[in-house]
């Protein structure tokens, strides 16, 4: 059984989730404050590789709507190469198109604070592009 990490990255928070092959379903575990930094970034991640057991690593990749990559795609890229390089664990990319909007749709019923929404809505995304993931392997 494999168990995967995924990930909706951003400079200023990086949402989490954490999904298997054997349940097929992901979770959505935490927020963690971005420090800006690619290098800082995947430090702090890389801690969670480690509390969460991880086996592979699963990163929203921002297409253009056309299927191009665009500047913040190098980023993610670049994001995942130093994270690859620090765990030695396989890096997917995933479409994150639509993952927001999804994520949102996901919480609205809470009702909550716009606060605590933002609190939320990385997270979640982060369980949106992980779900997309699995079920991809599910049917391939």
């Amino acid at each position: 059984m494999s168990r995967f990490l995924g990930i909706d990255y951003g400079a200023k928070r990086i949402g989490l989730a954490v999904g298997d092959d054997a349940s097929h379903f992901a979770s959505p575990v935490k927020t963690i404050r971005g420090c800006g930094h690619i290098r800082g970034d995947a430090v702090a991640v890389e801690a969670c590789v480690k509390e969460f057991d991880i086996d592979g690593i699963v990163i929203g990749l921002p297409l253009n709507m056309d299927d191009t990559e665009g500047p913040q795609a190098k980023i993610i890229r670049s994001f995942g190469e130093a994270l690859g390089a620090m765990t030695d664990l396989t890096i997917h990319y995933a479409d994150e198109r639509l993952s927001s909007i999804a994520a949102e749709e996901l919480i609205r019923p809470a009702e909550l604070t716009r606060k605590k929404k933002r609190a939320r809505i990385d997270r979640v995304a982060a369980q949106v592009i992980l779900q997309s993931f699995l079920d991809e392997r599910r049917n391939a």
